[in-house]
């Protein structure tokens, strides 16, 4: 995956996920903190360098916090520097959806969960090699499953 296929997916339209999950805002609410809810249910963002996972290094995977797809691999999470966890790809290119994101005055690409659309964050194009892309995730958008 690179910077180019990331824009036509946010453009064109994404892959198919591997399954789907829908729930209403009430039974999000009822699995979720508020924090957690506010995150992936409302796009919201926490604060920077405040998250669970923002210095974590133990090894696993990051499953989606709503719906338990498994979306990163710890072996693809690098030092941002930017008070988020980053990583530079997903497990597999359907399990995140990508949308042009023109809030705020700026334009970026979020990323969602594919299979449930949680918002999990946004994705740039200054990352690292291989694929010199920069997954900025929201802890509370995602967990650790040893």
């Amino acid at each position: 995956m690179k910077w180019l296929d990331v824009l036509q997916y946010a453009s064109k339209g994404n892959l198919t996920p591997p399954r789907r999950v829908e729930k209403s805002d009430a039974e999000w609410k009822e699995i979720l903190t508020d924090e957690e809810f506010y995150i992936t249910r409302k796009k919201g963002t926490e604060r920077a360098f405040s998250g669970e996972y923002c210095e974590a290094h133990e090894p696993g995977l990051y499953a989606c916090r709503c719906c338990g797809t498994v979306l990163f691999d710890s072996r693809t999470k690098f030092e941002s520097g930017t008070g988020w966890p980053s990583f530079t790809t997903s497990v597999e290119p359907n399990v995140i959806k990508y949308t042009k994101d023109t809030s705020y005055g700026m334009v970026r690409v979020e990323v969602e969960c594919n299979v449930c659309d949680g918002h999990l964050g946004h994705v740039f194009p200054d990352g690292p090699q291989p694929t010199g892309l920069r997954f900025c995730i929201n802890s509370a958008s995602i967990k650790l499953v040893k």
